[in-house]
């Protein structure tokens, strides 16, 4: 049996030590400042904050109000291409619509158009995960391993592209705005480029390599809901075409609320819309594609302007003035609260 005293270090043996090292960190010997709360910094800080959240509150209101907005809901005016649309066997007939409305006055600076849905769901588990970004990145991958399904194959084997429920309910309503000026009817000029994010459009979504779209896309076919290919999105512009196309890339960025809007166009400033929408009477062409009345939904035209705080949103303002207004009360209790007592330290040191 080996005796115990051969485990223990023998001298002139080095063995590591576990004091540590003598620096000022290790040995906390830096400086330090430890804030000294009184009444006076406590109820300065929250009647700071309180001014500050206010002001800035009140100012994103007011911006937001700044904001000229016009909605249109063109639900109820479109029915008939509504009940059209509900039938599946009529996917390959157009149906055409107008809404005419009126400017009482000029919409200046730059326009945008959004078209709003209401009662939509893209925030379901299964929806938002539908979808296979290594397709949309233009790699050549077996989307059977996706969660693109049931949008990702056909029965006969025939994969779609691009895959998923997200890409296969893409809004494809059409619509163009005309002004009708001194019996003369002008289409306004719109831009369907450079409405989606740089890093979706330059980082997230590219092309498969080809020499062009339509070899890219050969032995694919089209989502079931799609009246035509991906490569034929865009058929004037190929830099805004296939899986780079604004439209798609816009639609693809799923919202988190039932009710939303999704940016589709800009008003071009040229010419008579150099300054923004004259007043006037103006009308929606809609081409109808996009049915909601089974899941109970609308849908709006929406054009408005920015500021620089964005567009007509008061919530970032409305949050800001109530947390001002609860950091202000909470300084007014604390004053409250302080002068009670000390008024009751005074009296007891009086007796």
């Amino acid at each position: 049996m080996k005796n115990k005293t051969s485990f223990l270090p023998q001298e002139g043996e080095a063995h590591p030590s576990r004091c540590p090292d003598n620096s000022a960190f290790k040995q906390q010997r830096l400086p330090a400042w430890k804030p000294q709360l009184t009444i006076v910094s406590v109820l300065s800080s929250f009647f700071l904050t309180g001014a500050f959240c206010l002001t800035v509150g009140v100012c994103l209101i007011l911006s937001a109000n700044s904001v000229r907005e016009i909605q249109i809901d063109y639900s109820d005016k479109c029915s008939d291409c509504s009940k059209l649309r509900e039938n599946s066997s009529n996917w390959n007939k157009e149906c055409h619509c107008s809404v005419n409305f009126t400017l009482k006055e000029d919409i200046l600076g730059d326009v945008f158009m959004y078209y709003g849905l209401q009662n939509f769901y893209q925030n379901h588990r299964r929806y938002v995960i539908s979808r296979s970004d290594a397709q949309l990145l233009g790699r050549n991958v077996n989307i059977q391993k996706s969660y693109c399904a049931p949008f990702s194959t056909y029965s006969n084997g025939t994969p779609m592209a691009p895959c998923g429920a997200i890409a296969n309910s893409m809004f494809n309503d059409t619509i163009d705005l005309f002004y009708n000026h001194n019996s003369s009817v002008i289409q306004v000029p719109l831009l369907k480029t450079g409405n989606s994010w740089w890093t979706d459009k330059n980082v997230k979504f590219h092309n498969p390599e080809s020499y062009n779209l339509s070899s890219a896309f050969a032995g694919t076919a089209r989502p079931p809901y799609w009246q035509k290919p991906v490569y034929l999105l865009d058929e004037e512009d190929e830099r805004n075409n296939g899986y780079v196309n604004d439209d798609f890339i816009v639609w693809m960025r799923v919202s988190a609320f039932a009710t939303f809007r999704n940016l589709y166009r800009r008003v071009r400033r040229v010419r008579q819309f150099a300054h923004g929408l004259p007043a006037g009477n103006y009308t929606f062409w809609i081409s109808y594609n996009f049915p909601v009345t089974r899941f109970k939904g609308r849908k709006h035209v929406i054009l408005s302007t920015v500021v620089w705080s964005g567009g007509s949103n008061p919530f970032l303002g409305i949050a800001y003035v109530v947390s001002g207004t609860a950091a202000t009360l909470t300084g007014f209790v604390i004053t409250a609260i302080h002068l009670k007592l000390r008024k009751k330290k005074t009296y007891f040191q009086k007796q």
